[in-house]
C-alpha cells in the first residue's frame, strides 16, 4: 500500500459522480453485446447553428488563435455575454469585472463552492437537484441541507422552512430553473423574494440558468435571478452554451453576476485551469451573437415533439406525469408500481433502454424518473418500441 492511497479526508463524503459510474455500465453492457439506447443523459443530439461551426473552422484555421487565450478568457466573448444579457434578460453586466467564462458551467458551480465554503459551513441545496450542487459542497468539507420541493410546492424551496440551526451557518444556496430535473418555471417574484432572504442572510444565491432558452410550447426564454432588484449585491448566475445552443461537448459558459464572487471564483480557477482555446471563444461570440431565434424555436419545437411522443406512451408502462414539462430537456415522472430503482434496472437489463433513477438527485426524487429527449427520432422510436415491449 503506498501513501498515497490513503486518500484525503474529503474524499469520504464524495461519492462517485452518478453519471460517471453509469457510463462505465453502460460501456460494460454495450461490450457484452447489449444495444444500449441512452434516455438518461442530458446531451443534445443535434448540433449548433450552421454559423457557428463554421466560426470554429474559420478560427482554428489561424496561425495566432493556438497560444493561450488567457485565464479570463478574451474580451470579446465576455462582451459578447454581457450583451447577451442585456438583450436577454435587460441586465447590465461590466464585461470586465462581472463575466467570467467557464469550461463548461459545471466545473465553475464546483469550484465557487471551493472558494467561499469549508468545514461547518452549510449549503443549501433543493431536495432534487444537479447533482454536482451537493458534490461541490461535500468536496469542500462543507455540510448540505437540502430544502424540500416537490409539486405542492411548484418545486419552489420554502425558504421559512429552513431550520434556524443551519441558516445560521448558509453561505450557499442553489436554485435552477428551469428546472432539471423536473422542467419546473419560477417567476421574477420569486428571484425577488430569494434576493431579499438571502440579502437579509447574508447567504449567496447560486443561479443556475443552463436551460434558459430550452423552452416549450409558446413560452418565452426563462428570466435571470440577476432580473430581481438588487441581485447583483448577492447573487451569481451561470449560463452555459450547452443546452441553450446545442454546444455540450464545447464546454464553454460562464459565471456573471456579484463581482466579488466572481473575482473569488477567477482565483480558484486561475490555479486549476488555463482557459479555452481561443476558437472555442470564437465559436461562442458567433452562437451568442447571430444564432437566430428561429432556429431557437425549431429546435425547441422538435424537443417539444418527441416530449409528446413520449407522454402519450408514458401510462402505458407504469409512469405518470404530474406536470407537463415547459422547458429543460426531460420529462420528470412518477413510478406508479414499484421504485424508481426497480423500474431503471429493469429496464436497462431487459431492453437496454438507460433511463435515471430519481434517487440519483435527492431525497425527493425517490419515486420518479427522469427521462432525456436529447435522442435522435429514430432511436426514440426504437427505445419506445422496447419500453412498450416490456412494460405494456
Amino acid at each position: 500500500m503506498i501513501k498515497s492511497a490513503e486518500f484525503a479526508e474529503r474524499m469520504k463524503n464524495l461519492p462517485e459522480y452518478p453519471f460517471a459510474a453509469l457510463g462505465r455500465r453502460l460501456q460494460r453492457l454495450r461490450t457484452s453485446g447489449m444495444d444500449v439506447i441512452r434516455l438518461d443523459m442530458g446531451s443534445p443530439d443535434l448540433p449548433p447553428a450552421p454559423t457557428v461551426i463554421e466560426a470554429l473552422a474559420q478560427s482554428a484555421a489561424r496561425a495566432d488563435t493556438h497560444g493561450y487565450a488567457g485565464y479570463r478568457g478574451t474580451a470579446e466573448f465576455r462582451q459578447a455575454v454581457a450583451e447577451y444579457y442585456e438583450r436577454r434578460f435587460d441586465v447590465m453586466l461590466d464585461p470586465e469585472t462581472e463575466v467570467l467564462p467557464l469550461i463548461g458551467s459545471k466545473e465553475g458551480l464546483v469550484n465557487l463552492t471551493l472558494a467561499v465554503v469549508g468545514p461547518g459551513d452549510v449549503v443549501l441545496v433543493p431536495s432534487m437537484a444537479y447533482p454536482a450542487y451537493a458534490m461541490g459542497a461535500r468536496l469542500a468539507e462543507a455540510d448540505v441541507v437540502e430544502m424540500r420541493i416537490n409539486h405542492d410546492n411548484c418545486y419552489l424551496p420554502d425558504l421559512r422552512d429552513i431550520p434556524d440551526g443551519d441558516l445560521d451557518r448558509a453561505k450557499m444556496l442553489w436554485l435552477n430553473y428551469p428546472n432539471n430535473p423536473t422542467g419546473a418555471f419560477c417567476d421574477i417574484d420569486y428571484y425577488t423574494h430569494v434576493v431579499e432572504f438571502c440579502r437579509q442572510h447574508e447567504i449567496l444565491l447560486c443561479s443556475d440558468n443552463a436551460y434558459a432558452e430550452v423552452v416549450f410550447d409558446g413560452n418565452p426564454h426563462a428570466p435571470s435571478a440577476l432580473q430581481a432588484p438588487g441581485a447583483k449585491d448577492v447573487a451569481v448566475e451561470f449560463m452555459s452554451m450547452s443546452k441553450s445552443f446545442n454546444m455540450a461537448g464545447w464546454r464553454l459558459g460562464a459565471a456573471v453576476g456579484n463581482a466579488e464572487m466572481i473575482e473569488a471564483l477567477l482565483r480558484v480557477k486561475s490555479n486549476i485551469d488555463s482557459g479555452h482555446f481561443k476558437a472555442i471563444y470564437d465559436a461562442g461570440i458567433v452562437a451568442l451573437r447571430t444564432t437566430p431565434q428561429a432556429w431557437i424555436d425549431a429546435r425547441n419545437a422538435h424537443y417539444a415533439a418527441r416530449r409528446d411522443k413520449l407522454l402519450e406512451i408514458l401510462p402505458r408502462i407504469g409512469l405518470a406525469v404530474d406536470d407537463i414539462p415547459r422547458g429543460s430537456l426531460y420529462i420528470w415522472a412518477h413510478v406508479l408500481n414499484m421504485s424508481d430503482t426497480e423500474f431503471t434496472e429493469r429496464t436497462l437489463t431487459e431492453t437496454g433502454v438507460s433511463i435515471t433513477p430519481g434517487t440519483v438527485y435527492g431525497i425527493d426524487g425517490a419515486g420518479f424518473v427522469r427521462i432525456s429527449l436529447g435522442i435522435n427520432d429514430e432511436r426514440l422510436d426504437e427505445a419506445i418500441e422496447r419500453l412498450l415491449g416490456l412494460w405494456a
